[in-house]
C-alpha cells in the first residue's frame, strides 16, 4: 500500500547506514509515485529525481546537489567526445520529459552549449535536429530519427529504449531499437550510442557514482568528481 512504501522510505531515511535510495519506476498504478520519491531525503535521492535536486541542476548547482543518472551518464558520453566545455556548439535534445529531456538540456546549457530543446509539437522536427553538433532523441518512438535529420559528423546519443517485433527471428519474438535509426544513421554521425549497450549501462553507473557521492557528503568528505 501507499502507506507500507511511505514507512519503509521514511524508515531508510533515518537509517545512517544507507546513503542512496531508489524507487524503481513504474511503480503499480494504485500508488502514488511522485509523493513517495518527493518523501525521499535529497541528500539520499541518488536517482536525482526530488525537487530539490531538480532545482539546483536548473539553478546550475552541479556541486551540492545529485544529478538525474540518464542525463548525467550521457553527458559523460558527450565529454568523452567534446570535452568540458562546449562553447560554439548546437545541441538538440528531442523530447521535454522531467527524467531526462529537460535535466539534459540543462546540462547541455551548463557546459556552454547552444542548445534547443524539441518535441511532438516542434515544426519541421527532423531540419532542427540537422542543425544540432549534439543532437539526443529520447521520445520512445522507435528508429524516428534518421540519417537524413542528422549533421555529417554530429555526435548522436540515443537514449529511446523500443521493443518492435521480430518475425526474422521467429514468431512472436521482439528486438530491442533506439529513437534513432542506427545502421543508417552510423554512416552519417561521426559518434553514435547504439541500443541496446549505449546510454542504458551509464545510467546504472552514474547510479553507483550518485551513492558514492551521497556516502562521501554523509561522511563529511569531499566527494569525488565522476
Amino acid at each position: 500500500t501507499q502507506e507500507e512504501l511511505a514507512v519503509l522510505v521514511a524508515s531508510l531515511n533515518d537509517d545512517p547506514s544507507i546513503h542512496g535510495i531508489l524507487v524503481q519506476l513504474p511503480l503499480p498504478k494504485h500508488l502514488n509515485a511522485d509523493a513517495i520519491i518527493q518523501s525521499i531525503r535529497p541528500e539520499k535521492d541518488v536517482d536525482g529525481l526530488h525537487v530539490v535536486n531538480a532545482g539546483k541542476l536548473a539553478t546550475g548547482d552541479l556541486e551540492t546537489g545529485l544529478i538525474s543518472c540518464t542525463p548525467a551518464g550521457a553527458m559523460l558520453l558527450v565529454r568523452q567526445v567534446h570535452g568540458e566545455d562546449l562553447s560554439g556548439l548546437n545541441a538538440v535534445v528531442i523530447g521535454r520529459s522531467n527524467l531526462f529531456g529537460k535535466p539534459m538540456a540543462q546540462l547541455l546549457l551548463n557546459a556552454n552549449a547552444t542548445v534547443t530543446t524539441a518535441h511532438s509539437r516542434t515544426r519541421d522536427l527532423a531540419s532542427v535536429a540537422k542543425g544540432a553538433d549534439i543532437l539526443v532523441a529520447a521520445v520512445g518512438r522507435p528508429e524516428m530519427v534518421k540519417a537524413d535529420w542528422i549533421k555529417p559528423g554530429a555526435t548522436v546519443i540515443d537514449v529511446g529504449i523500443n521493443r518492435v517485433a521480430a518475425p526474422e527471428r521467429g514468431e512472436g519474438k521482439s528486438r530491442l531499437v533506439g529513437d534513432v535509426a542506427y545502421a543508417e544513421a552510423s554512416n552519417v554521425a561521426a559518434a553514435i550510442t547504439p541500443v541496446p549497450g549505449g546510454v542504458g549501462p551509464m545510467t546504472i553507473a552514474m547510479l553507483m557514482a550518485n551513492t558514492v557521492i551521497a556516502a562521501h557528503r554523509a561522511a563529511g568528505k569531499k566527494p569525488p568528481r565522476f
